[in-house]
């Protein structure tokens, strides 16, 4: 009975507790990024056995850089997805967030830290706009944003000018996506991440009971501490292998610097959604918007906010992009938001609003990286490889329609 009671009331007794009601919640169909976790070890397997670079460390670190840009681009996507919304002008902005830091620098002698500022401050403004326009006006976020993923193409030709191409010669810029970081910032990297996680559990912990809340089962905790510290120890040992092709001229060993990067972007963004009121309004408008109404939450104020955090992320995506390429073209951007709302989707948000979490689009970044880079490797053609991206987000899209259903059934 007392089992029973711990399912019912989303409180684990002990650790056996825990694991049947997780069993329950995904019977009532909250499977979250379950799934894409799944087919992620799966993925991996089968092109590790078709071809062995696959697990190499150049090809994991490859891996790394080629899937931070989708995945910030997607954990802004995911506030917006949470609502219900949709934001098609995400790369766009990015692009364009891009030529900003490009032109200013370039064209306009600006130092790279205020090129930054310029270029995320850009699409956080883009994002200020849609808001008002969706929040306030009452036009459906599909038709705004594609009106502005139209127009900024042309803005973008605009900025980048008749050469169609922006050099990019900062090397802290440069650094992000093609340096890797010394061999002990690694290490420290993982110190900070573990002990970060340790701690604010703890402290979760210690209100919890104050308020005469019950906790979970401290085996989780120990469980998921030490998977974080084991798992991310290997990362690191592996990153500090050395990849480079001809060491004794250009040796190429450590954790890129985009990783900390997007840890960071992941922390902040799980924070604001977890253990701030505005993330539980953000949580309950997408549940119910009329109800979050009536219960005197300002649902414009959190659109607008919403559609400002994902293009503030788009602008830090659009840096990573330039970084990558060592420039900026008249066409950046174009075709990634595609690719970051399938990874929003397979990782587990949910396109109906209200459930979802910043870890399953990195999650399903991975999933759209590991396809991509994998198929690339066993020499598939790429058209091939836009087929199965499409049927795998088809399938994350009709198990969220699924349980969806359930959920509301149940």
């Amino acid at each position: 009975m007392s089992n029973q009671n711990a399912i019912q009331t989303g409180n684990e007794g002990s650790f056996l507790d825990a694991g049947r009601n997780y069993i329950a919640r995904v019977k009532g169909g909250e499977t979250g990024s379950l799934p894409a976790l799944l087919g992620l070890v799966i993925l991996a397997t089968i092109f590790a056995v078709a071809n062995p670079i696959f697990l190499k460390p150049i090809n994991f670190a490859n891996l790394l850089t080629q899937t931070a840009t989708v995945t910030t681009l997607a954990m802004g996507l995911t506030f917006v997805l949470l609502l219900g919304e949709i934001d098609l002008s995400a790369g766009v902005t990015a692009g364009l967030s891009a030529a900003f830091l490009a032109i200013t620098m370039s064209e306009y002698g600006v130092a790279w830290p205020i090129a930054a500022v310029i270029a995320i401050s850009m699409g956080m403004l883009i994002g200020f706009l849609i808001g008002l326009l969706v929040a306030k006006v009452g036009i459906p976020s599909f038709v705004v944003t594609l009106a502005a993923f139209l127009a900024f193409q042309g803005l973008q030709l605009v900025v980048v000018g008749k050469g169609g191409l922006i050099g990019i010669d900062a090397p802290p810029i440069l650094a992000i996506m093609n340096t890797p970081m010394p061999l002990a910032f690694g290490w420290i990297l993982l110190a900070i991440v573990f002990l970060s996680y340790l701690g604010t559990s703890i402290y979760s912990r210690r209100q919890r009971t104050s308020s005469g809340q019950q906790n979970k089962p401290l085996g989780i905790l120990i469980f998921r501490s030490a998977t974080i510290l084991v798992v991310g120890a290997g990362f690191v040992s592996f990153l500090n292998v050395e990849r480079g092709a001809n060491p004794a001229v250009t040796s190429l060993k450590g954790v890129p610097y985009v990783v900390p990067i997007v840890l960071i972007l992941l922390a902040v963004g799980t924070f604001v959604l977890n253990r701030t009121k505005f993330g539980r309004h953000v949580y309950a408008v997408g549940g119910n918007a009329e109800a979050a109404r009536r219960a005197g939450i300002q649902v414009s104020r959190v659109r607008i906010t919403v559609f400002m955090i994902s293009s503030t992320f788009a602008g830090i995506a659009g840096i990573l992009m330039a970084s990558r390429q060592a420039s900026v073209d008249a066409a950046a951007g174009r075709s990634i938001v595609l690719n970051a709302i399938a990874a929003a989707v397979v990782g587990g948000v949910s396109l109906f609003g209200g459930r979802g979490r910043l870890s399953d689009a990195v999650i399903g970044g991975f999933v759209i990286a590991v396809i991509d880079n994998g198929l690339g490797l066993i020499g598939l053609a790429s058209g091939l490889n836009l087929a199965i991206t499409g049927g795998v987000l088809l399938l994350a899209a009709t198990a969220d329609a699924i349980t969806s259903r359930k959920s509301r059934t149940s």
